[in-house]
Order: C-alpha cells, then sequence, then structure tokens
C-alpha cells in the first residue's frame, strides 16, 4: 500500500503545492485530509500559475483521481468559485470527489469568525475569517451539517433552518450584530446541493480500494505542522490536524497506510499573522527575504514575517509526523547573500534548548542559537542535480540535514517543475 503524505514543516507556505503537483504526476490519487479552502498552493506550469485553496493540486494531472476528505471543513460557494476557475483555463474538473462525512462551511461560520476575531481585540489570533474555526466548532459541539445531510432535501432545509436560528441568536445577542438571512441562504445552499450531488462519494472506501490495489495514493497536507491545534504554537494555530496523523481520521484510513512522510521546508522560515517566531528578521534582511521570495500569502494576500531557517522548528516537526525526507524549497532565494544563518538551538535565560517547547512565554522568550555560514552569491536556478550546487549551498543542504536528523531527498531552485533536484526517486 504504497502511501506517501506531503507534510509543511513549519508554519504552512512552505511551498508544498509545488512538490504535490511535481509528484502527482505519477500518482493515481491525491487527497487532502484537513483544513478548508483557508489554505493556498500555488502551483507553476509553464508561464501559467494556478492558485488553489480547497480543490487538491492533483487536478493538474489529468489522471490522477482528487479527493476532498472527511476531515476538511467544505465550503460549496469556495468550490464552485475554484472549479469555474479551472474550466476556464481547459482544465478537466470530472476526476473531484468530496466525502459525504465532511463538514459544511455556511455564511454564519464566516460571519462568526469574523465577530469572534473583533471581540478578541488586540488578541485576535490572525484568521482568514473564511469561518474554518468556527466549522469545526459545530463539528466538535456534534451541531454540524455534513455533506450527506444535503442528500435529501427535506432533511437538510430543516436542519439549516435551524442551525441559522441557533447562529442567528448567537449573531445579534452576543455580539448585537446583523442577523443573516435565512430564506436567503437556504435556498442558495439547496441549489449547491443538487450541483454537488455528482462529486459525493464515501471517499473513504475509494482511498482503500485504491491503496488495496497498489495505486500511489498522495496525501496531500495544508497549511504547517507548527499550527496544528494540539502540536502546534497554540493557541496561534489552525482548527485541525495539518500533520501526518491527521491523515488517518482526515481520510479515513488505517495506520499502516502511509510508507513515506516527506516534510516540505523552505530554505529560510516564514510566518503568516501572529504568533512566536524565534528567527524573525523584522528589520532589512527579512524585508530583502521577502522580496526575493514574493512572500505574499495565496489566500490572503498579506506579507508574510521572514526569517532565517531553524533547525529546531523542523527538527521537531521531524519527529511528530515521522518524516522520512525533507524536500528543500526556494534554495535559490538565498543567492544574493554574502553570510546565511542557521537556528541550530534556542537560548533561553542561558540554557540551551533543542526541543521546542509548549508555552508560549518561554518561546517567546527564546533567543537563536545561529550558526553563520558562507553564501555561494551565484545564479543556482539552472541547476538539475546536487553535483551542479555551489559548494557552500551543498554545506548548507548538509548542516540542515544534520541538524534535522532527516535527509533532503528533493531541493527546488525555482518555481517551475523542471527547477528541481531529486536526489532520492519518490513513487
Amino acid at each position: 500500500m504504497p502511501g506517501l503524505a506531503i507534510v509543511g514543516s513549519q508554519w504552512g507556505d512552505e511551498g508544498k503545492g509545488k512538490i504535490i503537483d511535481y509528484l502527482a504526476e505519477k500518482a493515481d490519487m491525491v487527497v487532502r485530509g484537513q483544513g478548508g479552502n483557508n489554505a493556498g498552493h500555488t502551483v507553476v506550469i509553464g508561464d501559467k500559475k494556478y492558485a488553489l485553496h480547497l480543490i487538491p493540486s492533483g487536478i493538474l494531472n489529468q489522471n490522477a483521481v482528487n479527493i476532498i476528505g472527511n476531515g476538511v471543513v467544505f465550503d460549496p460557494e469556495g468550490f464552485f468559485k475554484e472549479i469555474e476557475e479551472l474550466n476556464r483555463d481547459g482544465i478537466d474538473t470530472s476526476r473531484i470527489y468530496v466525502s459525504d462525512r465532511a463538514h459544511v462551511v455556511f455564511p454564519y461560520h464566516r460571519q462568526l469568525d469574523m465577530l469572534y476575531e473583533t471581540a478578541r481585540g488586540k488578541d485576535d489570533i490572525g484568521t482568514t475569517k473564511k469561518g474554518i474555526g468556527p466549522c469545526y466548532m459545530d463539528k466538535i459541539e456534534r451541531s454540524g451539517i455534513r455533506i450527506c445531510d444535503m442528500l435529501d432535501e427535506k432533511v437538510f432545509r430543516e436542519k439549516l433552518s435551524a442551525q441559522i436560528d441557533r447562529k442567528n441568536e448567537l449573531i445579534t445577542k452576543l455580539f448585537g450584530g446583523e442577523p443573516i438571512n435565512k430564506e436567503e441562504i437556504i435556498e442558495t445552499y439547496a441549489e449547491y446541493a443538487a450541483r454537488l450531488k455528482p462529486y459525493i462519494r464515501d471517499t473513504g472506501v475509494m482511498v482503500h480500494e485504491s491503496l488495496k490495489k497498489g495505486e500511489k495514493v498522495l496525501f496531500e497536507g495544508a497549511q504547517g505542522s507548527m499550527l496544528d491545534v494540539d502540536l502546534g504554537t497554540y493557541p496561534y494555530v489552525t482548527s485541525s490536524h495539518p500533520t501526518a496523523g491527521g491523515f488517518i481520521t482526515g481520510a479515513g484510513i488505517g495506520v499502516g497506510s502511509i510508507q513515506e512522510v516527506l516534510g516540505i521546508t523552505k530554505a529560510y522560515t516564514t510566518r503568516v499573522g501572529k504568533g512566536p517566531f524565534v528567527t524573525e528578521e523584522d528589520n532589512e534582511t527579512g524585508a530583502r527575504i521577502r522580496e526575493i521570495g514574493r512572500e505574499y500569502g495565496v489566500t490572503t494576500g498579506r506579507p508574510r514575517r521572514c526569517g532565517w531557517f531553524d533547525a529546531v522548528v523542523v527538527r521537531y516537526s521531524a519527529r511528530i509526523n515521522g518524516m522520512t525526507g525533507l524536500c528543500l524549497m526556494l534554495l535559490d532565494v538565498l543567492s544574493e547573500f554574502d553570510t546565511i544563518k542557521i537556528c541550530l538551538q534556542y537560548d533561553h535565560n542561558g540554557e540551551k534548548i533543542d526541543n521546542f517547547p509548549a508555552r508560549l512565554e518561554i518561546i517567546e522568550e527564546c533567543k537563536p542559537v545561529y550558526r553563520e555560514m558562507k553564501g555561494w552569491k551565484c545564479d543556482i536556478s539552472n541547476c538539475r542535480t546536487y553535483e551542479e550546487l555551489p559548494a557552500q549551498a551543498k554545506e548548507y543542504i548538509e548542516v540542515i540535514e544534520e541538524a534535522a536528523g532527516v535527509p533532503v531527498k528533493i531541493i527546488s531552485v525555482g518555481p517551475r517543475r523542471d527547477q528541481t533536484i531529486v536526489r532520492s526517486q519518490i513513487f
């Protein structure tokens, strides 16, 4: 059962879209297992750039089946917008299937997301306001509406009507907001329900059968390990599990279904929104990385916070995901720097720390312990083998491997598919 999981090793935005697209050329099936359209993957094919949010990146492989699993919170409005954009580009979208067990995002989730964030004031988390957290809240509260509930129009209308009444109570009485229009939402989403029927399947069965037949199944991670609701920099996290374990429940598969876990990591570190970031360079260096790397969010357009490579974070991610390899992305971005730094440990009040702490207050007090290295100061975007890389770049990669305890199997030296160095064949 050749299952391959792709996960982010940092706070998301590591370049997973490119690697997923690259490996999806060989995949029979690509599976999303968590998050929603708060995530974003950018894939560049030739001169064309595709921004994907909810739909798996395997859609750009004409032969792969694409699965939106039960662990995803599904926004029908966002889904059909993406379908229309892909169709305009001539992409076949008939190979997408949505789990009947996935929970549905409604307009009241988005409104509540905004109201909760506003109410937090200066302590806001920095969510995308896509309604993801409130939808997962309903799921855990056991009051959510699932895709399978949309298959019976009468049942769907009754459940949605009752939920809107409850949410309007919250919106008006707790937040003093404007109630949402119940009739309008019910009619709009009844239409979505009818349009969705051809896409709905028991996707857990589909994934199991594909693995059972020995097909190549790629599990596509969204966001990053440091945003995991249990294992990340809580509370500045997402509402799901973007770690390898999230695929077990989020795709409905057995523990032994995944044989390889590839951690995608930038050659530096970025973060969007609030939360601790030990190696952040909130200065000219960080701004320079941002501009060279075009570090702006796919979904939100927000500028990303930038800093040097944090081996403490990646080592932690390797452990909690059981990583078998790393994919080092955007190495070319560092080509202009005279010197480059790697954080190997943290210093907390004179004590050296090798493992990522749980307490926010401790992380915020930590200082990076750097190893400074000489840069390569040359264009590497045309390198296609490891041997072609300059000695300083190879040394940088080797230090990362030793610090993370995981081999670097793939290196990206540019956004295009062909700007990829493969040191160890996957699939």
